[in-house]
Parts: C-alpha cells; sequence; structure tokens
C-alpha cells in the first residue's frame, strides 16, 4: 500500500489505497491554515452563545494546541511526527466529509515534510490511515487485530493512547462544527466531490460497551509520574471514564482536558420528552453523516421550544459519547 495526496500538495484530498484519480479534488486553500480559532475554525458565533459555550469550548480549543503543537519532537516512546498526527487529522476530516476541516488540516500538513521513501515508513503510514479511516467511520470493523497491526508497525503505548485520542477528537470536532454551521444556515460541505458513505452507529444499548477487558496495558502504578496519579485518582471516579482512565492516563495532559469537557455541564439536560423525537433524528444524522447535517435538522429542536443554547449542548453531547465510545472500542479486548 503506497501512500499518495492526488496531484502532490496541492489539494487536500488525501488516501492510501486508492487505484483510480477522483474525478473532482478541491485545491488546497492556504489560508485555511490560518485561524484565530484553532477548534471552531473561524465560525462566527453570537457573543452570547460563545459565552454559553465556553465551559467546554475552553478545553477544546486546549486540546488543540496539545495534539498539534507548532513542532515535536519525537523520541523513542513517542514516535508520532506532526506529519503523522495531521495526515491522522486530515483523514477523519474526509471520512466526515466537513470541508471547514479538511480545507484547514490539509493546508497545515501541505508544507511539513513526509516520511521517508521506505518500505517499512509507507507500511507504517498506510496502516495509521487506515486505522483512522475505520474508527472514524466503521468503529465496528476495530479488533484485536487492528490493534496488533499498529503494534507491528512501531507503535508505543503512548503513541496508540494519542492516535486514538486524536480520531475521536477530530470527530467530535467535525459534528460540533457541523452542528454551528448548520444553526447559522451555512453547508456543511459547499461542493459536489467524492461519495462520503454513512458511518456505522455505535450500538451502546446491549451492554457490548461496558463490559470489556482493555487490550492497550494500563499505567503501572509503581512507573506512575505524579501527574498520572492525579489524573487517575480524579477520573476514575467518573462513571463515563471509569474504564478509559488506567489506559488514556499514560498521556494525562490530554485525559484531562477530555475529562475537562466531560464536566462542563453537558449532559446536564432537562426533561425532553416533546421533542425526543427531533433529538433521535438529529443525533442519527449528525451521527451518522456529519457532513450532510443541515438547518433541517436543527430548526425542529427550536421550533419546538428547546433554547438555542441547549440545543446545541445536547448535540455536542451526543458528539462527545461519539468519541468516548470511539475510545473504547479502540483499546478493549475483542473476542
Amino acid at each position: 500500500m503506497e501512500q499518495r495526496r492526488i496531484s502532490g500538495k496541492g489539494h487536500w484530498y488525501h488516501e492510501t489505497q486508492s487505484s483510480s484519480r477522483p474525478t473532482e479534488v478541491l485545491p488546497l486553500v492556504p489560508e485555511a491554515a490560518q485561524v484565530n480559532d484553532r477548534f471552531l475554525l473561524n465560525v462566527v458565533l453570537p457573543a452570547s452563545l460563545l459565552t454559553a459555550c465556553e465551559r467546554w469550548l475552553n478545553p477544546a480549543r486546549a486540546l488543540c494546541d496539545l495534539f498539534f503543537p507548532r513542532s515535536v519532537a519525537v523520541c523513542r516512546l513517542r514516535t508520532l511526527s506532526a506529519y503523522d498526527r495531521l495526515s491522522t487529522a486530515l483523514t477523519v476530516a474526509q471520512a466526515c466529509g466537513v470541508q471547514r476541516l479538511c480545507n484547514h488540516y490539509a493546508a497545515l500538513l501541505a508544507p511539513l515534510p513526509g516520511p521517508d521513501s521506505s518500505r517499512e515508513s509507507n507500511r507504517r503510514l498506510a496502516q495509521i490511515t487506515q486505522y483512522a479511516r475505520q474508527l472514524a467511520s466503521s468503529p465496528d470493523v476495530i479488533d484485536n487485530k487492528a490493534q496488533q497491526q499498529l503494534d507491528e508497525v512501531g507503535l508505543t503505548v503512548y503513541d496508540i493512547v494519542t492516535l486514538n485520542q486524536i480520531i475521536g477528537f477530530i470527530g467530535f470536532q467535525a459534528r460540533v462544527v457541523a452542528v454551528f454551521q448548520a444553526l447559522l444556515g451555512h453547508p456543511v460541505r459547499w461542493l459536489p466531490g467524492h461519495h462520503i458513505p454513512p458511518h456505522a452507529l455505535i450500538n451502546t444499548h446491549d451492554g457490548e460497551l461496558d463490559a470489556w477487558v482493555s487490550v492497550v496495558p494500563e499505567v503501572e502504578l509503581r512507573y506512575a509520574s505524579s501527574q498520572q496519579l492525579e489524573s487517575l485518582a480524579r477520573w476514575q471516579a467518573e462513571p463515563l471514564l471509569r474504564e478509559l482512565t488506567p489506559v488514556l492516563c499514560h498521556e494525562p495532559a490530554q485525559l484531562d482536558l477530555a475529562g475537562d469537557i466531560l464536566v462542563s455541564g453537558l449532559d446536564a439536560r432537562p426533561r425532553l420528552a416533546a421533542v425526543d423525537s427531533a433529538l433521535s433524528r438529529a443525533v442519527e444524522q449528525l451521527s451518522r453523516s456529519p457532513d450532510q447535517f443541515s438547518a433541517a435538522h436543527f430548526t425542529p429542536l427550536t421550533d419546538a421550544g428547546v433554547p438555542v443554547a441547549q440545543a446545541i449542548s445536547l448535540l455536542t453531547w451526543s458528539a462527545f459519547c461519539g468519541w468516548l465510545n470511539r475510545l473504547k472500542i479502540a483499546i478493549r479486548r475483542g473476542e
């Protein structure tokens, strides 16, 4: 499998396994790399709404800086380069089909030097890209073999934790941006292009995600740093993070910011029995096809009397749950 981007770095279409050139490829937009808000990507919102969302937006913005710093120092334990991280982000953005994200991560990736042309480097990047696309859009196919393949191409435990966090986070970002664009009446994808297959829904009602054993090694307490121990003690008390925490606290700064989003009040929802069907339809659309989420899915909530900030909170919570569920799928031990 050979990694390539069609027509060099002049386009954002990025793939590893395609054998044919797409008929339409979106040109690179260099200015998309320069944004004031690295999470919302310059979506302009009313000040009152930004204030209402500040508690979860601030840690989300901080995660952008943490996952995608201006420079990345790789070492034996943490081998994911800036190119690896942004390539993964672009892969997930493409799987979600949200053009604003595709433009941004492609513009950041374009000037970076890629890996060397050795067979090992090509195989490593191809495996990372395939895994990112599968976890983002078809999480039901992720199994022990997928995890083993990451290990075989040299990813460490720290790499695997960061990779899974980036995949979940970019899916979360794509859906939040799609929601805000729907609120403003903006299309998520402006130009026609290659078809974005709907994402597989994650079944959270059969208890499968609640009964699992981690396939990724947990932090060993006797070797843990003080920051890891603090993060472990803090987040194991949160029911939704209890099983994930011993693995995710390999990278405690990432876990702390994700946890801050969790406790920001997104899940403090009122009774919405009167609009449950509208909410279910909106959540399903956002989960399956964020690229097609529009005002037609958002306005039924506000038409039924749900305040705009509350509607944003409900949909953002569903996107965050998708992130958590992908993490559970990614690090559990399958049958």
